[in-house]
């Protein structure tokens, strides 16, 4: 079995459970235990492999264990109390946390397996010890939508305390043969999230971007701005998605860079649902992300309250070699006249109160670097809509800002069936024209979603997603019903409506008709058609009947 099997088979696995465990719960609800035990699970192991690495032949065997409390480590404790604290820094130097043995997946599986009845009581205090002194950093109401007292659980502490007892245990069994590395749990949790993003419709969609157009965002931000051709970037500084639900994004751009042998010095993120940024910290935490190296900030991202993001000194401006992002589709926002004078806005006017889409853009276009590539996804409207949306997108046409526009398939999202497009921005553009890529006809149907082709090259199947990229970084003059560079004069003549379909059409073109060679074709027919009338009238006068 390949790694990529497993993972798809351990997702797989954990979702079986959870829809045989949830009951009554609504999946949203239940999706936040599910996720926040697998984390604690992936945490744990992590810290155990290297405390027993850390302690070597001081590292208890489990022959020691004297109580179902217990783990190796409780007994280390139990026999070196002067040396813990020393110890517990040593692990915040080589893991970056710290987990007391109690609190440990072992410790509170095996509660769970014995229907200890202290198992509730001792979670609530694990989780409040994760968010308030495992990390450096304060992961602060990291579990703050999960509660433990919830009715939803049981309608008393024993019921509860029962149901816990039960999700844990067979989560535990469900995953005790599968590897614990950060690769194959993080892909487990992405395949979660999608899952419930799928089961329960808008709501949990409108976090999570499906990972086929994360992998087309995340490739093309990697690539060199100013010569795609070129390849991936050696180095990203840092990457920006100010709208990033539960992270996937983020960590798809981390993945695609480093895959390619460079690197990514930070990760920046912006959520202003409290759950989605609980899930995003979990999964930069889940994908092996050090505490050091990511910030996600709970936070309206159009009232710009992320204080790094408002410094108005120019030289002490904070930018972005890279920014991603999906941000909910025409959110109706407050477009008051003193929004006008913000510094993200006042050089390009405001979006209009009806539709949000050019302010989450003007907001991340203001922080991209020089030498940065901006990647959003956004509905067909901006590339059309008159008003105040033309004035924005005429002067960012004017500035020679908009590098590339794609268009998708309707249907790829768990939230909504509309079409949408991705936007390339950057600020340093070489050419002088516009990329448009129509690849709305580039999908296939499953169940209820559409979704892009993936299949293998080399065996002649369909690659809707690498046909994408691929164009991007080649810019081709034309290809034919699919992509065209076009010049700013011809889209001045149109108004600087970007319409895809005013520029790419994937209509065939009708026949061309030959008129004298159909007529001749008729004119053929009829005669052919006489004769036989006539010889057919000749049998019917040999049979004395009459012709007709």
């Amino acid at each position: 079995m390949t790694a990529q099997q497993k993972q798809e088979e351990l997702g797989k696995t954990l979702w079986d459970i959870a829809d045989s465990l949830r009951g009554a719960m609504n999946a949203d609800d239940f999706r936040d235990y599910m996720l926040s035990f697998l984390f604690l699970r992936y945490l744990s192991d992590n810290y155990e492999a290297s405390v027993q690495k850390e302690l070597g032949s001081d590292y208890p065997s489990k022959d020691a264990m004297h109580s179902v409390s217990t783990n190796p480590l409780s007994i280390w404790y139990e026999a070196n109390p002067n040396d813990i604290v020393e110890f517990e820094k040593q692990m915040r130097r080589k893991v970056h946390y710290v987990i007391e043995p109690q609190y440990l997946w072992s410790s509170i599986s095996e509660l769970a397996r014995t229907q200890h009845e202290d198992l509730l009581k001792t979670l609530q205090k694990g989780f409040k010890y994760i968010e308030n002194e495992s990390f450096e950093n304060s992961f602060k109401g990291l579990f703050s939508e999960i509660n433990l007292d919830s009715e939803k659980l049981g309608k008393n502490y024993e019921a509860r305390n029962e149901k816990l007892c039960k999700i844990i245990t067979q989560i535990a069994v469900g995953i005790a043969d599968f590897s614990t590395d950060s690769d194959t749990l993080g892909d487990a949790y992405e395949y979660l999230i999608g899952q419930f993003a799928a089961g329960s419709g808008k709501k949990a969609g409108e976090f999570y971007t499906p990972q086929q157009l994360s992998t087309i965002l995340s490739e093309i931000v990697t690539l060199d701005s100013q010569n795609p051709k070129a390849g991936k970037k050696k180095k990203i500084n840092k990457v920006l998605d100010f709208a990033c639900g539960s992270g996937s994004l983020l960590l798809n751009v981390k993945n695609k860079i480093e895959k390619a042998g460079g690197t990514l010095s930070r990760i920046y993120g912006q959520e202003k649902n409290i759950t989605t940024y609980n899930l995003a910290r979990m999964n930069m935490l889940l994908h092996g992300v050090k505490a050091s190296e990511f910030e996600i900030f709970h936070g309206d991202t159009l009232k710009n309250d992320w204080e790094i993001l408002n410094e108005m000194n120019p030289a002490k401006k904070v930018e972005f070699d890279a920014i991603v992002a999906n941000p909910p589709f025409s959110l109706r926002w407050d477009a008051s006249e003193a929004m006008g004078e913000d510094f993200r806005f006042k050089n390009y006017g405001l979006a209009p109160k009806s539709a949000a889409d050019f302010a989450f853009l003007l907001h991340g276009f203001h922080f991209l670097s020089e030498e940065g590539t901006m990647a959003i996804i956004l509905p067909h409207g901006v590339l059309f809509r008159g008003g105040a949306e033309s004035r924005i997108r005429e002067k960012l046409l004017k500035d020679n800002h908009i590098d590339t526009v794609i268009g998708l398939p309707s249907n790829l999202f768990f939230s909504t069936g509309i079409p949408v497009c991705i936007l390339i921005l950057k600020k340093c553009k070489k050419e002088d024209d516009v990329l448009f890529i129509n690849a709305s006809e580039g999908y296939k149907k499953e169940k209820r979603q559409n979704v892009l082709r993936n299949g293998d090259l080399e065996k002649g199947e369909k690659n809707d997603i690498l046909e994408i990229i691929n164009t991007y970084k080649n810019r081709p003059e034309k290809v034919e019903r699919y992509a065209r560079r076009v010049t700013m004069e011809e889209i001045v003549k149109n108004d600087f409506n970007l319409n895809i379909s005013r520029y790419v059409s994937t209509a065939k073109p009708e026949p061309i008709i030959d008129l004298k060679e159909v007529n001749e074709k008729l004119v053929d027919i009829e005669k052919k058609a006489t004769e036989a009338l006539n010889e057919h009238n000749a049998y019917l006068k040999e049979l004395g009947l009459k012709t007709i």
